[in-house]
């Protein structure tokens, strides 16, 4: 261990946990203490978010791990996603969680004997051989894949990498845009908030209350052993998320117009990120990525479409059965990673994100409007600044070339992640560390910001500002 850090790692039964700083770290330290992070998280084939508050592997978690794990071991980053892609359904949805058979059952709740996958799923074509969730997280995979492979090509064609990923890759965006354009225009739709992965956002307030919660005796909440009640989400939302997945499951995970259904910028930005890099990895492999490219233009413009609104200077969620939800969340500046929005949009993002309503304290980005009428510093996705989404934005203004700004969010990221130990979230405002100590992103990202290999993080396109 690094003794000239600021931060004092001392290992735990739970992990890695941190004495509180006195000045931020260098940039050194903060690399070693990082990379500890994500060696006490993995499991020898994957990396956990939290040992003790998320002790499986995730799905866009996954994602973003691999992305920082690249500048460490560009094998365990490749390792990483083909754990995740192994537990892939026939029908090509990437489950939200592979569960892992060593952690009991009673340590994360929905467990595997709640999902039931191989036999509730098993005309979608759930894999035998390991319990996963049967609903999805956000697509990040494709671009993840990139630029890992980016990270040590020799490696990469040596393990025949891509080759191995693409077919997955593709199945997966495939499911997407066939099986989940519920709104029938080009969009895909969530139906479950913890797919969007913003899991209590208020965005989802008014289409969860048309949802009959789930009897408070029916579930046990295990979240709560381990993180404060203040900063999670409510019995009332967890009873509605539980009867959510309960009647998806029951449904055998058949896609349908149900009770929750919303067509979420955040989400389709990061599928249309992946459709470009998806096209990148065809090229690589010999085969023309032209109508992947279109493919992600065509989408792009639906997006516009459809979720854009010039009122509120940003992209707002579209619930299908009630129309454009009128909330302001950090899932509705995500799209400006994308290359090919109209300059109008772009530099009204720009304002948004520069106003009051996302400008904290911190220098990160709120995961809600900070003058919201259900803004609340500390509870997970309802106005903490999360560090994935700060990575995602700080991609979108780089590639924009708005340097200054991308310069200051990546100190911001840089010196809050180190001061909160790698919190899984904070207090936008004061820097306060909500959550798990020590989480997998976190570190993860922290990595990929110390280390400026690439100029195409969000597209798989060349010719970023990385300065």
């Amino acid at each position: 261990m690094d003794r000239t850090a600021q931060l004092t790692a001392r290992v735990t039964g739970r992990g890695i946990a941190y004495d509180p700083p006195s000045t931020a770290p260098s940039a050194a330290s903060l690399h070693v203490k990082a990379a500890h992070v994500l060696a006490a998280n993995w499991t020898g084939t994957s990396t956990v978010p939290s040992r003790y508050l998320y002790p499986h592997q995730w799905s866009w978690d996954s994602a973003f791990i691999a992305i920082g794990l690249r500048h460490l071991s560009p094998l365990r980053a490749q390792t990483e996603l083909e754990t995740l892609l192994a537990a892939q359904w026939e029908d090509g949805r990437v489950p939200h969680i592979v569960f892992s058979p060593s952690v009991p059952l009673d340590a994360y709740f929905p467990s595997p004997d709640f999902w039931r996958s191989s036999s509730a799923g098993r005309a979608a074509g759930a894999p035998r051989t390991v319990q996963t969730s049967g609903i999805v997280q956000p697509p990040v995979h494709a671009l993840a894949a990139w630029l890992v492979h980016r990270a040590d090509p020799g490696l990469s064609w040596a393990r025949g990498f891509l080759a191995r990923v693409y077919p997955r890759l593709a199945a997966w965006h495939r499911y997407l845009l066939r099986r989940r354009d519920l709104g029938g225009g080009g969009l895909v739709s969530v139906v479950h908030p913890w797919e969007q992965g913003m899991d209590n956002s208020p965005c989802w307030d008014g289409p969860l209350a048309r949802v009959t919660p789930a009897p408070a005796g029916s579930f046990r909440r295990a979240d709560l052993a381990h993180g404060a009640r203040a900063d999670r989400p409510t019995d009332l939302d967890y009873g509605r998320y539980v009867r959510l997945a309960a009647d998806y499951r029951d449904g055998e995970y058949a896609d349908g117009f149900g009770e929750f259904a919303v067509e979420d910028p955040s989400f389709n930005a990061l599928l249309i990120a992946s459709e470009h890099a998806l096209a990148r990895i065809a090229a690589e492999l010999g085969t023309p990525g032209t109508a992947r490219h279109a493919r992600a233009e065509r989408l792009t413009a639906a997006l516009v479409d459809r979720l854009w609104d010039d009122a509120s200077g940003m992209f707002l969620c579209r619930d299908l059965r009630g129309g454009p939800i009128r909330e302001r969340s950090v899932s509705g500046l995500v799209p400006l990673l994308l290359p090919g929005l109209p300059r109008e949009v772009t530099g009204a993002l720009l304002g948004t994100l520069r106003g009051p309503r996302f400008a904290a304290r911190t220098g990160l980005v709120p995961s809600y409007d900070l003058r919201g009428p259900a803004f609340e510093p500390n509870r997970y996705w309802r106005g903490p600044a999360w560090f994935n989404t700060a990575w995602l934005v700080e991609r979108g203004l780089r590639a924009h070339g708005e340097r200054a700004a991308a310069n200051a969010l990546r100190a911001a990221f840089l010196r809050t992640a180190g001061d909160s130990g790698f919190a899984e979230y904070v207090d936008p405002d004061t820097g306060e560390a909500c959550g798990a100590p020590g989480f997998g992103w976190t570190a993860a990202l922290t990595l990929d910001l110390l280390h400026d290999m690439d100029g195409d993080m969000e597209t798989g396109e060349e010719g970023g500002d990385r300065g």
